[in-house]
């Protein structure tokens, strides 16, 4: 039956021929200037270098004009994270903008997200809403050099992320319109990770949220303005560290977009091991319990009152400022009450900070706050609604938290 459907061969010969004529030829490689820059001070460090961890062995050094792949050439420098630093490149074959990626040598984060992008690629449910609020991976390949191999992703450019929308705003938190839309996208995007994908994120912070991209003219802009203004630079030997370049501020901002896949678990039904920015990480997390797909619900509910509310809802810190599992417990406990007895019974970790009957007997006090007198931005029913979907996310146990979907029905996020 197969071969009824089949074009005759002289007819393909045909629309094969017409095909290669109608596609457009590469793009030319673009001219950078490799002499009128800023020169920085060799001795200071720059960008990656901050990192205590840095190691120039480490970090493959990516030079503005190069072309990875016979097809992508680096534009300029967006930024860096903790194992990578991501540039904006020009794919010459699709005449578009790109986002490259360069992971850390060997970087564990970095083979977890490819592996996280494979499996996400490797579905084929298009008609969930959250496929489009998920950044996509459009390529992976490796860069091989005589320091070793360093993997890399290829994505669709976007805007700035979240953390640097509310932080240019004066009020340095969001309206609750812009609010509960973010978080509508962000749970349709947890509902398809979890739901269908089998995959929890881990990393749910607002530097992973970002806006896509409407007015393409800021990448352009990017472009020429690197061309006419290259960035200020560091050279040792032949290695250059660029100072990043931001794209140009715009007030067509599209759909938020969840991103960064570097801690992402899939594969199982329970996990273990820490996880999460520390403010966010979840009871069981802090407890050093198995946890799964609902430490996203938590953190979903902290990072809700840190981008709607004036400062942190735990800041898990002692008063030399170091980390303290203590101090992230006790806060827990004013905002939650005591955790249920069967929570931390044969726990030993749990056991230096609570009895058998769950009450608190940890070296800090209990700090005297609630969600109640904590928040001071809504009024009357609409704060109410609001604590009580607070609440609907944190929790102690991980299998009383709603969710995602069921939040998604929520009267507060709801509510016009």
């Amino acid at each position: 039956m197969a071969s009824m459907f089949r074009l005759p061969s002289r007819l393909s010969r045909h629309l094969y021929s017409w095909r290669s004529l109608l596609q457009r030829p590469p793009s030319p490689v673009r001219d950078f200037s490799q002499s009128n820059f800023p020169l920085l001070d060799a001795s200071e460090k720059v960008e990656e270098e901050t990192l205590s961890w840095y190691s120039p062995d480490d970090f493959y050094p990516v030079k503005i004009g190069e072309v990875f792949q016979s097809r992508y050439q680096v534009i300029g420098k967006l930024g860096y994270g903790g194992y990578s630093t991501v540039w904006l490149c020009r794919d010459l074959q699709q005449h578009a903008y790109v986002t490259l990626k360069v992971f850390e040598r060997n970087s564990t984060e970095g083979q977890r997200e490819r592996e996280a992008y494979s499996h996400l690629n490797s579905l084929s449910i298009a008609d969930h809403a959250g496929v489009q609020l998920i950044r996509k991976a459009l390529d992976s390949f490796h860069i091989t050099s005589e320091k070793g191999t360093f993997g890399c992703l290829v994505h669709p450019p976007l805007g700035m992320s979240l953390h640097e929308f509310r932080t240019q705003l004066r009020a340095k938190v969001l309206p609750e319109k812009i609010v509960k839309l973010t978080l509508v996208h962000l749970l349709l995007a947890l509902d398809y990770l979890h739901a269908e994908a089998g995959i929890v994120h881990t990393d749910l912070q607002e530097k992973n949220i970002m806006m896509a991209i409407e007015d393409n003219s800021i990448l352009s802009d990017f472009e020429e303005d690197e061309k006419s203004n290259p960035s200020p630079r560091k050279v040792v030997g032949d290695r250059v560290i660029y100072a990043s370049r931001n794209l140009r501020k715009t007030k067509q901002h599209g759909r938020p977009t969840l991103c960064d896949f570097g801690q992402a678990r899939f594969g199982s039904s329970t996990y273990s091991g820490d996880i999460q920015p520390y403010i966010y990480r979840a009871p069981e997390v802090v407890l050093q319990m198995p946890w799964n797909e609902k430490v996203d619900i938590w953190n979903v509910g902290v990072l809700t009152w840190d981008i709607f509310q004036q400062g942190h809802l735990f800041y898990a810190r002692d008063s030399d400022k170091k980390c303290s599992d203590a101090h992230h417990l006790a806060e827990m406990v004013a905002i939650m009450g005591a955790p249920p007895k069967e929570m931390i019974q044969n726990n030993d970790y749990a056991s230096q900070f609570f009895d058998d009957e769950g009450n608190w007997k940890g070296a800090t006090e209990i700090p005297p706050v609630s969600l109640e007198n904590l928040e001071e931005i809504l009024e009357g029913e609409s704060r109410q609604l609001f604590l009580q979907f607070l609440r609907k996310m944190l929790k102690w146990k991980p299998e009383e938290r709603e969710s995602a979907r069921d939040l998604l029905d929520d009267p507060w996020l709801r509510s016009p």
